[in-house]
């Protein structure tokens, strides 16, 4: 198969159909994550936007890491009709003498996904993809506990360890298990836009997107927060987006020399202060887009960037598509004020 990024949201055949394929061993909270945030994505009037279909190369009763069982009676000729199709973990995943093979049975069901399809993994079921050939010259990501090995396994993919999730090409991957819930945010966001990916968020209570990434989970000593916390910076930062934003500055509000805050904030958010503060006016140039119908050079006064052509630099960096595109996306229409 060679997937491209997908752009449709319908098929021919009617609903976007999901395929997840799962494995003995599987983790049933990834399984959970995508029936229940793609199922309760609905158009305006109501109707199911997805048909979340679960298979397995040998159907029948699954073991899971728990201590119950589920019964899979559709076998992998489910993926031929895949629209998406979403590889969860499982446990031989955490099992070194595993990692860097992949079954027959997984191998020959994923040689059944169509062309185009959008194809994903949730945490460690990265590594099958990355067997299966579907990651090799892409940036992922997997589990942060498991990223070293990834690299020494698959040397040809960029793996970049200190993000949630990635999207390269209509192949997408996420970090840990709650990750899925972000990854899957973005795909609903990038079929039916914000405001239908908002309402499953709100309807899951979980947040549309979260800050940073992994990179925050990582295991560290626990420093009393008295003495690190940066997060006094960060509020005086977000009311102040529109304006010119210096490091000292913030280093200032912290009540940090500038060497110690740099490094107390890369601990805390996993970022660096710039890349956190140009990630939050991405974020307003995004809200403005989805909300108003300001002209690109007002958004990016209004977001800190000072300048149009600013702004279009670091949104195309950072999502990929430019604010024009961006806003007929999650508009539903084009505004030629924005270019």
């Amino acid at each position: 198969m060679d997937p491209t990024k997908a752009t449709a949201t319908v098929s021919p055949r009617g609903r976007h159909q999901v395929v997840v394929l799962v494995r003995p061993g599987l983790l049933p909270m990834e399984l959970g994550i995508v029936h229940r945030l793609f199922g309760q994505a609905v158009s305006p009037s109501g109707e199911p936007l997805y048909e979340v279909v679960t298979c397995t190369p040998r159907p029948g009763v699954i073991p899971t890491d728990t201590d119950f069982t589920l019964n899979v009676a559709v076998g992998p000729e489910a993926l031929e009709n895949a629209d998406t199709v979403v590889v969860p973990a499982a446990q031989e995943d955490y099992e070194p003498q595993e990692r860097g093979r992949i079954s027959t049975g997984m191998a020959r069901a994923l040689a059944r996904v169509p062309a185009g399809a959008r194809v994903a993994s949730i945490c460690t079921g990265s590594f099958v993809l990355a067997a299966a050939g579907l990651l090799a010259g892409r940036r992922a990501t997997t589990h942060w506990k498991s990223c070293e090995e990834f690299r020494t396994l698959y040397p040809e993919i960029e793996v970049d360890a200190d993000v949630l999730y990635t999207d390269d090409g209509g192949v997408l991957t996420s970090a840990g298990v709650a990750s899925g819930i972000d990854l899957c945010l973005h795909m609903i966001r990038t079929d039916h836009g914000a405001e239908v990916a908002n309402a499953v968020a709100r309807g899951t209570v979980v947040p549309p997107h979260r800050e940073g990434g992994q990179a925050q989970y990582i295991e560290r000593p626990v420093t009393p927060p008295e003495q690190c916390s940066t997060g006094p910076a960060r509020e005086y930062a977000l009311r102040h987006l529109d304006r010119p934003l210096k490091l000292d500055e913030l280093a200032d509000r912290a009540s940090m020399s500038v060497r110690t805050f740099n490094r107390r904030f890369r601990q805390e958010a996993g970022l660096t202060p710039m890349q956190w503060l140009t990630q939050q006016r991405v974020d307003r140039a995004r809200q403005l887009l989805e909300r108003t119908d300001l002209p690109v050079d007002r958004i990016a006064t209004e977001a800190g960037f000072g300048t149009g052509t600013a702004l279009r630099q670091h949104f195309h960096a950072a999502l990929g598509v430019s604010p024009r595109a961006y806003r007929c996306t999650f508009r539903g229409a084009a505004d030629g004020a924005v270019t």
